[in-house]
């Protein structure tokens, strides 16, 4: 899938809740869906800057493609870094970096973040474009 069929894929998937607790919810549930991150990668240089909570991101080449792992200490934020691992894993380096991650606004995610979170979220997608730039030279 294209990162904008998986893209569609979640804002069909938010289309179904009504109200925002529900949405919630459902991110908290892909929070929980979501892997934890081996603690030998919980490492200083893989905490994503400008994020209030602790956010762990591994990047790594396979198959030409970028897999990110990440992780969170707070629910919420690891739902959102859930929704972006789903995106973005598993395409290659020029896709994840030309895409917009339209999903977003038409989801009303950043609107209904705190505005630490939204700042936290912009972070995490700078560093998951910045990590697919750097490791484009081992795709090559």
């Amino acid at each position: 899938m294209t990162i904008q069929e998986i893209e569609k894929e979640i804002i069909e998937e938010f289309e179904m809740f009504e109200s925002w607790e529900d949405k919630y919810q459902y991110i908290i549930d892909m929070a929980k869906d979501l892997p934890a991150l081996e603690n030998q990668l919980k490492t200083d240089d893989r905490l994503i800057k400008g994020c209030q909570s602790k956010v762990w991101l591994h990047s790594l080449v396979e198959n030409g493609n970028i897999i990110y792992k990440a992780d969170s200490d707070a629910i919420i934020t690891k739902g959102v870094v859930a929704l972006l691992v789903r995106v973005l894993s598993n395409h290659p380096p020029d896709e994840i970096i030309n895409t917009n991650l339209e999903f977003i606004d038409k989801i009303g995610l950043k609107e209904h973040l705190s505005p630490t979170r939204a700042n936290g979220l912009v972070s995490m997608i700078k560093q998951m474009k910045l990590d697919a730039l750097a490791l484009k030279t081992k795709v090559a």
